[in-house]
């Protein structure tokens, strides 16, 4: 190698070298690292109820008609460590309870669901088992929904008043292998949802869903399920705390306790139902004083309904999408089994899908009170409207 290569290539070469001799500067501050975002996933969902109605009874309430947003119900549910989850459903409804409307009439907010929920079995056999705690569903009334499409109507128990959807409590759930069934069992207050503890009492209820056919090939008939359910429930007397003039305070309980069976099937094309349930509900008469002394009585009620719901076009042709479908239901109830009034509610009307998550109902809905049952006679023409989201 020539003088003058060599004289250039050091030349290239001793700042480098100088640089690498250099001393770090600490002079400069070191940037901290980022922080750590922690993500916590949270599936949200949501459901309106939305109708417009006109009244079609004589009297005074004779073509009264209105648009209303019946329900909207928003729903989170989040993990919450290990097998364990939280759900969170808000309730958004019109205030129509007296005196409340008096302070305002506009649309609230309450809690439906709120519990926190413990997968405490899972199996590779298929047998799953949870445990709740909060505010949860009531033994039957969320099953018969499944089959039954709440947005036109409320299924036939809660719209007799046998109890709410939803109390506070606990509850578990285990569901059998191969889609066979599941047993639901709860403790719970009894009031329901919307209204506080009103006494010491609990009410205790059990389910079982059995699904004989789930190994079908048949699309419909492996739906086929078959339930029995029983609620054993109490209230506090009236009398409990005493009062001026009374004998004494009372504090044993009345009996609030239900029962009924359900068979069903529930397809996209065609659901069918129905069910057979009574109740057993203990009262007080006089003012517990001497004159006037207390008198506990009971009444048995009784529930026969059946409904159906199907899509005409798809069930010829499983293959047709056209999103027409017919809707159809009769309830009788029968208050108090030792009078004879009784009262028919009758639903009738067609259904649109106007896309898998969305659809219209114009439907017509009667309640008729029958041999001096105490219930407003209705006629009703409803065109509904439910969207998913």
């Amino acid at each position: 190698m020539k003088l003058t290569q060599k004289i250039l290539i050091a030349s290239l070469l001793t700042p480098i070298a100088l640089t690498a001799q250099q001393p770090a500067d600490t002079t400069k501050p070191v940037p901290p690292p980022p922080a750590a975002t922690v993500s916590i996933p949270v599936d949200f969902s949501g459901v309106i109820y939305a109708n417009f109605q006109y009244r079609g009874e004589a009297g005074a309430a004779k073509s009264t008609n209105k648009f209303d947003v019946e329900r909207a119900y928003l729903t989170f549910r989040m993990p919450a460590g290990d097998r364990a989850s939280i759900r969170i459903t808000a309730d958004v409804f019109q205030q129509a309870t007296p005196p409340n409307d008096v302070f305002y009439r506009g649309w609230v907010i309450r809690a439906k669901y709120a519990y926190l929920q413990y997968d405490y079995l899972k199996s590779a056999s298929g047998w799953n088992g949870l445990v709740r705690g909060g505010l949860l569903h009531n033994v039957v009334i969320d099953h018969v929904e499944s089959f039954w499409p709440r947005w036109i109507s409320q299924s036939p128990v809660e719209r007799a008043g046998f109890f709410s959807s939803s109390d506070a409590g606990i509850a578990t759930q285990l569901t059998f292998p191969n889609k066979f069934g599941e047993l639901y069992a709860s403790i719970v207050n009894g009031p329901g949802y919307t209204s506080r503890e009103t006494d010491r009492f609990k009410d205790y209820s059990a389910r079982l869903s059995l699904t004989p056919f789930s190994g079908s090939t048949n699309s419909i008939i492996k739906t086929f399920a078959l339930t029995g359910w029983t609620y054993v429930g109490a209230v506090g007397s009236q009398f409990t705390a005493g009062g001026p003039g009374q004998v004494g305070t009372v504090g044993s309980s009345l009996p609030r306790t239900r029962a009924g069976i359900f068979a069903g099937v529930r397809d996209p094309r065609l659901s069918v139902g129905a069910e057979w349930d009574t109740r057993k509900d203990g009262r007080e008469n006089g003012l517990n004083t001497v004159l006037s002394p207390r008198v506990e009585f009971d009444s048995t009620g009784r529930l026969i309904a059946g409904f159906m719901t199907a899509k005409p076009f798809a069930l010829l042709n499983p293959q047709a999408t056209f999103p027409l479908g017919v809707v159809a239901r009769w309830d009788r109830f029968k208050p108090n089994t030792d009078t004879p009034g009784y009262i028919n509610t009758v639903i009738a009307g067609l259904t649109w899908d106007l896309n898998k998550k969305t659809a219209l109902s114009l439907d017509y809905q009667e309640q008729t009170p029958h041999s001096g049952a105490i219930a407003a006679a209705t006629k009703t023409y409803f065109l509904h409207l439910v969207a998913n989201f």
